[in-house]
């Protein structure tokens, strides 16, 4: 029994390590996924002033909160620290887990849970089997917790939960300040948007029969696409039948699109053109928390000495064109962004994509704009 314990115990803390760790490098992430949530249970006529929308504007302190829990119950059960504890608590948030991924699995009104971020996509049933083996292993270790031994003397062993806490706030601050250390989205470095906007080659699509019922009189009669009735017929309702379940791939870039100040989609142009160029990326703008303004000098003026262009991109556009052009005279093209596209291919604002056509060479957060002045 000791051993199926130690094994089970193994596993746990070590998925639970994993998965916090994963979610560490991009920290923003898991704060969007959490959006989701908020604004699927919000609906469009929640209360301003509820508790749900408190927890949707406070998304990024949670999403750092749960992913150091996560980081700590798993290294707390691989040392044996406070094993009653530990366990207990384990089983209320893998409740929690599992409540989340089964709304996903069968609400059907989120893609995914991102439970291993971006690097690891898993689909709603992986996630679910996942959590309800993970739930099963949990029980039996809160069952058998007297077989749960600590690995080294007590007064260590919160030492190790501490440093792993420590170490875990570090990692998260550090991918806010400078962009996730590795990156597992469709915007990373060496990637061709332009492709990645295309459609799949292997995508299908769901295929459906319609058919339609008309009334006349009292007799009511199911008619296909091309056998309607005469004008004698009255029409009841339209029958739409699933016959063909398509894989419903998409484009791995499907909403990043780049509109011109007078509505003209310019992405085309833009990441089609040959030679370098800088995309300056501003989801939205706040100019009491301007603090990168004489770093963007330094890069437009090291642009122009190297022919390159900048191009703002934001999905604040008024107010970035008025900053720029307006009060700065930065002279730079301005261009309008979903801010779901931005959030995914920009962690900080603002970011720096270093581009050659349709391909990044490079990117960096603000912080790291020295870095950006050397290529």
């Amino acid at each position: 029994m000791k051993l199926t314990v130690t094994i089970a115990r193994i596993l746990v803390g070590t998925l639970f390590v994993f998965s916090g760790l994963i979610k560490a490098i991009d920290p923003l992430g898991l704060a969007y996924k959490m959006q989701e949530f908020f604004e699927a249970w919000m609906g469009d006529h929640s209360n301003p002033t509820s508790l749900l929308h408190w927890f949707h504007d406070h998304v990024l302190m949670f999403s750092i909160l749960m992913i150091t829990l996560e980081v700590a119950l798993g290294v707390a059960l691989l040392i044996g620290w406070q094993k009653k504890f530990i366990t207990w608590i384990l089983l209320l948030l893998m409740l929690f887990f599992l409540f989340l991924t089964s709304y996903v699995l069968f609400s059907g009104k989120i893609r995914a849970c991102g439970c291993f971020g971006d690097c690891i996509p898993l689909t709603p049933m992986q996630t679910f089997t996942k959590d309800v083996i993970l739930l099963v292993l949990i029980i039996f270790l809160l069952i058998k917790r007297k077989y749960i031994m600590p690995v080294i003397k007590s007064i260590h062993l919160v030492t190790i939960v501490l440093l792993s806490v420590i170490l875990t706030v570090l990692l998260q601050s550090n991918a806010l300040e400078h962009l996730p250390i590795k990156d597992c989205l469709p915007y990373k470095i060496g990637n061709n948007l332009l492709e990645l906007r295309k459609m799949p080659a292997d995508a299908t699509f769901d295929k459906f029969n319609y058919s339609f019922t008309y009334k006349k009189g009292n007799e009511e009669k199911e008619f296909t696409t091309d056998n309607l009735p005469d004008s004698t017929w009255q029409f009841v309702a339209q029958n739409k039948m699933l016959i063909e379940k398509g894989n419903d791939k998409l484009p791995a870039i499907n909403d990043f699109s780049l509109t011109s100040m007078n509505g003209n989609d310019s992405t085309e142009a833009i990441l089609g053109q040959n030679g370098e160029y800088y995309l300056y990326f501003i989801k939205s703008f706040d100019e009491a928390a301007v603090n990168w303004q004489y770093g963007f000098m330094q890069l437009q003026a090291k642009a122009k000495q190297q022919g390159r262009n900048i191009y703002v991109v934001t999905a604040d556009t008024e107010k970035i064109f008025d900053f720029f052009n307006k009060k700065n005279n930065f002279n730079v093209t301005v261009f309008t962004c979903d801010a779901t596209a931005i959030k995914t291919a920009a962690r900080c604002v603002p970011t720096i994509f270093f581009m050659k056509g349709p391909v990044v060479l490079g990117k960096w957060s603000w912080e790291d704009i020295d870095e950006a002045m050397r290529n």
